[in-house]
């Protein structure tokens, strides 16, 4: 059994499917640029390492074994680099007494765009909150609504597609932004009317 050959098909594998993780995570959040690329990385790396498995698994089950490994802590890390990275929005909904606007307003002082809704709850009426924030401030979002209302209601989600409003004007970045203004014309969508060319609708 040869260690250096086990050792390479375990961080072979770790690394394809840790880049397998990102790429189908990046591809559901609507990166079309990077996806593909990834794709063709994560390829290679996994016939690499299939051949390297197929030729030694009839000597030793060992080899099998710490392929299987490498698929394991692989998916892991894949997990934990795109949470640190953080790509993307997030959609936090907020739902909270009615304090006559008390945590909306303290929430637009931090510089957060906040949209009210009116709810009605089991006890009475609630205001419903709608905030667009990068998904690497979400974990501060969180922390800011609980210090402010330790007694609102929340939930989270994704946000795959945005256009206008305050968040893409003055947050997204222009590649983004650039992509979704084309996508809108060619479905036929109207831009705000002081958005008047691409470079506006960019700024």
């Amino acid at each position: 059994m040869n260690w250096l050959v086990l050792g390479q098909i375990f961080a072979i594998n770790l690394v394809y499917i840790m880049l397998n993780t990102i790429r189908t995570l990046l591809t559901m959040r609507g990166y079309r640029n990077l996806a593909p690329i990834l794709a063709i990385i994560e390829i290679t790396i996994y016939t690499l390492g299939l051949s390297m498995v197929m030729s030694y698994i009839e000597e030793n089950i060992m080899y099998l074994i710490f392929y299987a490994l490498g698929f394991g802590v692989g998916i892991y890390l894949g997990m934990l680099v795109e949470n640190r990275i953080a790509l993307g929005y997030s959609v936090m909904q907020v739902f909270t007494e009615d304090d006559n606007h008390v945590l909306a307003d303290s929430l637009r002082e931090r510089g957060y765009g906040v949209t009210i809704q009116p709810g009605y709850g089991r006890n009475g009426n609630r205001l419903v909150l709608t905030i667009l924030t990068p998904r690497s401030t979400e974990k501060a979002l969180r922390n800011t609504i609980n210090e402010l209302n330790p007694n609102a209601f929340f939930i989270s989600y994704d946000a795959k597609y945005i256009h206008g409003g305050f968040w893409t004007k003055h947050i997204s970045p222009p590649q983004i932004i650039e992509e979704n203004f084309e996508q809108d014309q060619k479905e036929g969508f109207e831009t705000p009317d002081e958005v008047i060319t691409k470079n506006e609708y960019i700024e």
